[in-house]
């Protein structure tokens, strides 16, 4: 029988690759499986809930636009991040958050915590146009939201599909949910949407 060594598993890419994927597979399981067991990471933030009808709506806009592609939702645990944007952020903040928009770019600034930073009118002009608000500012206007209609008919049918997922939406919010949105503007979903980014942690600073 050959002898297991060194330079067998060095002359052997197969068996490097195997040995490789094997010891990346422990330590993944390692680090992963330990954070379903844990309340922080499992356990929604005291006070939050999973997003009202129109405030799921303006998420989609907020998906659909591609916003998260300049703009991340995560505030590492820094001082020079913490003293901009606010407290850092942790896993109990998006436990309904399917799929999260953490993101690892900016091009703009992090939106984590801007909820309540800024006032309805501002985010509204800002939408229309970035640069009468914040001259410097390189973002596209989304004027065609403040048009837009939200569909009443779809939200309803996504928060039914969330509650199988586990999200404690009740049938009364499931089935008020078009009545909720109902003559809203993709702009007024979004603008809901933002502004309830990360204020329970913040309003605890």
């Amino acid at each position: 029988m050959k002898k297991f060594t060194h330079e067998l598993v060095e002359k052997n890419p197969w068996v490097l690759i195997g040995l490789v994927l094997l010891v990346i597979s422990i330590g993944g399981l390692v680090e992963i499986v330990p954070l379903f067991f844990q309340k922080s990471t499992t356990e929604p933030v005291a006070g939050l809930k999973p997003y009202s009808a129109l405030r799921l709506a303006g998420r989609d806009v907020y998906i659909r636009e591609g916003c998260y592609n300049c703009h991340s939702q995560m505030i590492r645990p820094f001082r020079a991040e913490t003293e901009r944007y606010g407290h850092y952020s942790v896993a109990a903040e998006f436990v309904y958050d399917r799929p999260f928009q953490w993101g690892s770019k900016r091009t703009g600034p992090d939106l984590a915590r801007v909820g309540g930073r800024y006032s309805d009118e501002w985010h509204r002009t800002h939408l229309n146009n970035p640069r009468d608000v914040v001259p410097e500012s390189n973002m596209p206007g989304y004027p065609w939201l403040e048009k837009a209609k939200v569909d009443p008919a779809s939200v309803g049918p996504k928060m039914a599909a969330l509650r199988k997922l586990g999200h404690p939406y009740t049938d009364e919010e499931i089935a008020n949910a078009a009545k909720e949105v109902e003559g809203k503007t993709e702009q007024d979903a979004l603008v809901a949407y933002l502004q309830g980014l990360g204020v329970l942690i913040k309003a605890k600073r």
